[in-house]
């Protein structure tokens, strides 16, 4: 786990080692002016989380290679505090500065406060600063679906969430979850753990374990690594798994049914791609749910899966886009 973990973050490095002597060359050849500089400020696991911090890198990755940005990151454990890391991108001339994740906000607005001039996105929170443009997700939405796939799964009609934190935002992926198993199984019951912790699998591993000996055999996580750890504590007991934030299947392939997608690279390539063609982000709070992409389902795999589950699928997801479902 931890080599897979260790690999990655290499591979990601070298990306970014790239896209900065990228940047290098074009300031040397005079390009800079013509270059607009985005930096990023990642989420506490960082780089390899096969989460939320990669899933953004994607979409600066891809923002690069077809609107020709450039970009740049910090990682929590080489700042110490999100306050350093924020303030040394904008000391290093980024036009845009990109505070990822709810436990970014407090030193974003801080440091926001302290550059009124300086353009700020903060992705899934929303703040009321004027020079901060918020992007959150309807992560109700997508798990809703996520519970109805998990209905359709569950064979004791015991069923799991893990919850990186108690803490609103979570509360959504929960939320949502349970809506959904209940509208396909009233009677089902779902168990809502909240780790405290997004970086520890081990923890994650034994929260599921004892999940399972209650006869949980469905487990959704929205925990980061923490999640992965019970990912893979389900493929060890023959049991199903739902990921979260990216497709989370091969971390066990045996046992991810699907993963609820929050698709963070789409929501900025999509803002900055506003910013590239109209010179200005998008004022206040973006907000994106199944209507928009910002979140949906990855394919189903592991299970039986037929036509009529799938239509049946497709059914809830056009409920939710035209509101004749509560997903909150």
């Amino acid at each position: 786990m931890k080599q897979q973990r260790r690999i990655w973050h290499l591979v990601i490095a070298l990306l970014a080692t790239f896209t900065l002597m990228v940047g290098c060359s074009a300031k040397e050849a005079g390009m800079k002016k013509d270059r607009i500089k985005v930096g990023i400020m990642l989420s506490d696991v960082g780089l390899g989380d096969q989460s939320f911090s990669d899933s953004a890198f994607r979409g600066l990755m891809k923002a690069r290679d077809e609107l020709g940005i450039i970009f740049d990151y910090r990682e929590l454990k080489d700042t110490k505090t999100y306050e350093q890391g924020l303030k040394e991108l904008i000391e290093d001339g980024n036009d845009i500065v990109i505070g990822l994740g709810f436990m970014v906000q407090k030193d974003l607005e801080k440091v926001a406060k302290q550059y009124p001039k300086q353009r700020f996105i903060l992705v899934d929170s929303v703040s009321d600063l004027p020079n901060v443009t918020s992007i959150t997700f309807k992560e109700d939405e997508g798990s809703f679906l996520a519970g109805v796939v998990a209905a359709l799964t569950t064979k004791t009609n015991h069923l799991g969430f893990i919850g990186g934190a108690d803490v609103p935002l979570i509360h959504k992926f929960a939320t949502g979850f349970e809506k959904g198993v209940h509208a396909i199984k009233p009677s089902a019951s779902v168990q809502i753990v909240y780790a405290g912790d997004f970086g520890d699998d081990k923890l994650g591993a034994n929260i599921a374990k004892g999940m399972f000996a209650k006869r949980c055999d469905v487990v959704y996580t929205a925990a980061g690594l923490t999640g992965v750890g019970a990912l893979r504590e389900a493929e060890m007991r023959g049991v199903y798994a739902i990921g979260v934030d990216s497709d989370q299947y091969f971390y066990a392939e045996k046992a991810v049914v699907t993963s609820m997608v929050k698709n963070v690279d789409v929501a900025l390539f999509r803002v900055l791609k506003q910013y590239v063609e109209k010179g200005e982000l998008p004022t206040g709070t973006v907000q994106l749910g199944l209507a928009e992409n910002g979140v949906g389902l990855a394919p189903i795999r592991v299970i039986p899966w037929n036509e009529q589950k799938q239509q049946l699928l497709e059914q809830w997801k056009q409920n939710i886009i035209d509101r004749k479902v509560t997903t909150k």
